[in-house]
């Protein structure tokens, strides 16, 4: 683990966050499954067919109500320092940062502003929790989440919408839209998932997303006990640049494939009708590529938590052999290495 890799996080986020992937893989899966059937056939065959499908993406979504359901009421009593909902609204200087980040990218000034700081290169406490993209990133998310589950219910009481508008039409435009949120939610999970699973930095797990940020070095908070932000240490792993093309290269046949796969299937992002061609062949192939990045990221989100399993077991026998040598052990107990 690298200086660079401060927390943001709290305890309670981290768990947050790898049940809210779960939860969003799991809907993307059967839900592409349902719409791409001829396609990603074999997903629907695992499970257990068009009803098994419907079933499970039901559960999941009734899941991810669950969890905004205990998300947004514990982020309006957050008390916790620099957290809570008001550290994700926008301030003047996240205005002041956009400008000057346009500025920037223009060459006009000679470097952003400090609420555009991610990690490239700063300590913890010359990084805000949030740039203003990462506030927006939140915003967007959190909107389609809503308008999501909002079209969902609407969609699975489709008898109800029937009679209260008496027109199918209705019905399929509640589908038009849900799906249309779906390709686009479908793009920013799979370029979140680029960016923070092969940042350089990082690769092939960003952890600050899985340790809370008090058991994370250099968290935000705590005295700066490092004269450098660890960057001129970096050492890029061996596989990293190639396994960054070949996924980046995925991401970007993947959401074509599913772009136009949708496209063609008569009506966008959704068919006109709720009948589904033949796939062809590329479409099957770029689909296919596509949904191996999800399930990439989906495998980052289980390995991030196994690290975190390891790393705390790792700081469990530590403390153990510092208190062993404390108590009159030998000094070589007492012996641990720096992550």
């Amino acid at each position: 683990m690298t200086n660079l890799d401060h927390g943001k996080f709290s305890r309670v986020t981290t768990v947050f966050h790898s049940l809210l992937a779960l939860t969003v893989f799991i809907l993307f899966f059967t839900g592409y499954a349902i719409a791409f059937n001829a396609e990603l056939w074999w997903l629907v065959e695992l499970m257990g067919g068009n009803r098994g499908v419907l079933a499970v993406h039901r559960g999941a979504g009734f899941a991810l109500i669950a969890l905004t359901g205990f998300w947004v009421p514990y982020m309006l009593l957050s008390k916790s320092k620099g957290g809570g909902i008001p550290s994700l609204l926008p301030t003047k200087g996240d205005a002041e940062a956009f400008v000057q980040d346009v500025q920037f990218a223009f060459g006009r000034v000679d470097e952003r502003h400090p609420n555009a700081r991610q990690f490239a290169g700063y300590k913890a406490d010359e990084v805000p929790l949030l740039s203003y993209i990462g506030k927006g990133v939140i915003a967007i998310f959190t909107v389609e989440l809503v308008l999501l589950m909002f079209s969902g219910l609407l969609i699975w009481r489709k008898t109800w919408l029937i009679d209260v508008y008496n027109s199918q039409s209705a019905v399929m435009a509640f589908v038009v839209f849900h799906g249309l949120l779906g390709i686009i939610m479908l793009m920013g999970i799979m370029f979140h998932t680029f960016e923070h699973g092969f940042h350089p930095a990082f690769y092939p797990v960003e952890m600050k997303a899985f340790l809370p940020k008090e058991e994370t070095p250099n968290f935000h908070g705590d005295p700066d006990e490092h004269e450098t932000t660890g960057i001129e240490k970096l050492r890029r792993k061996a596989s990293w640049r190639w396994v960054t093309n070949l996924v980046g290269v995925a991401t970007i046949i993947g959401i074509i494939s599913v772009t136009l796969g949708s496209a063609t299937y008569g009506g966008y992002p959704v068919p006109s009708q709720l009948q589904f061609n033949e796939g062809g062949l590329l479409r099957t192939i770029g689909i296919n590529i596509g949904f191996l990045v999800l399930f990439l990221g989906l495998f980052l989100s289980m390995y991030g938590n196994v690290l975190r399993a390891r790393y705390r077991q790792q700081k469990r026998e530590e403390r153990k052999q510092s208190t062993t040598a404390a108590d009159g052990g030998q000094p070589d107990d007492a012996e641990t290495s720096e992550d």
